[in-house]
């Protein structure tokens, strides 16, 4: 998703989510800019959380995803992965993270412009706070089926459960991560950690602090000069 507001000039912050059809799990991160590194260190971010083997991706058909750089950078991670691909025009391929865009960014950060790294580090810090809240604890609904009954769509759900709860079902877990996951969950206050949501992103266009200067004494011990 861009966060580049009324225009696209310049760089500014993209944010990245990764979400399992299976699970409802998700993962976020911000990057400036959409360059090679910028890309591979949100995956790499990305890639050191997430609990669960990948197997297949399932990108947008933007360029900064389908690119060789990327293709490459995938297939060095993870041996064996599938990569599919959207149909052009058909924006309902990725229905699943798009519905996510729009709840877990564009209503908690609308169409506003950022563009520096310190607020790309601050979405950061919120997406740290947003992926204790939502995966452990906030339950998803899975359509399981789908028929025309008198020209009227019916759908059906599942039981509704959090991702964490699918992902224990699913028995995919290593005791290792089971056992991080496990201290996650049991340390975390869901109510405190909406508020701490809400409070980083109501700062999240402060004007960065200016840095303080250091005493002369410092200054010149750091830089080797002599008073």
């Amino acid at each position: 998703m861009h966060h580049c507001g009324p225009t696209t000039s310049g760089e500014y912050v993209h944010t990245l989510q990764m979400v399992d059809v299976a699970l409802g799990w998700s993962e976020r991160v911000a990057v400036l800019g959409r360059g090679r590194q910028a890309m591979e260190g949100g995956f790499r971010r990305i890639l050191e959380r997430v609990p669960f083997q990948i197997h297949q991706l399932h990108p947008d058909n933007g360029p900064e995803f389908l690119n060789d750089h990327l293709i490459r950078f995938w297939g060095e991670q993870i041996i064996g992965l599938r990569l599919s691909r959207s149909r052009v025009s058909y924006k309902n391929d990725n229905r699943i993270v798009e519905r996510k865009d729009d709840m877990l960014v564009r209503a908690y950060f609308g169409n506003e412009r950022l563009d520096t790294a310190e607020q790309c580090e601050r979405l950061n810090a919120i997406y740290d706070q947003m992926w204790v809240y939502y995966n452990p604890f906030q339950p998803v609904l899975h359509l399981i089926d789908k028929r025309v009954v008198e020209g009227k769509v019916k759908r059906k759900w599942d039981e509704a459960r959090t991702p964490y709860q699918r992902l224990l079902e699913s028995q995919v877990l290593t005791e290792e991560h089971a056992s991080r996951l496990a201290g996650v969950y049991l340390a975390a206050n869901p109510r405190q950690l909406k508020r701490e949501i809400e409070q980083l992103r109501d700062h999240l266009w402060d004007e960065p602090k200016p840095k303080e200067a250091l005493p002369r004494s410092q200054h010149s011990a750091l830089t080797g000069s002599r008073v």
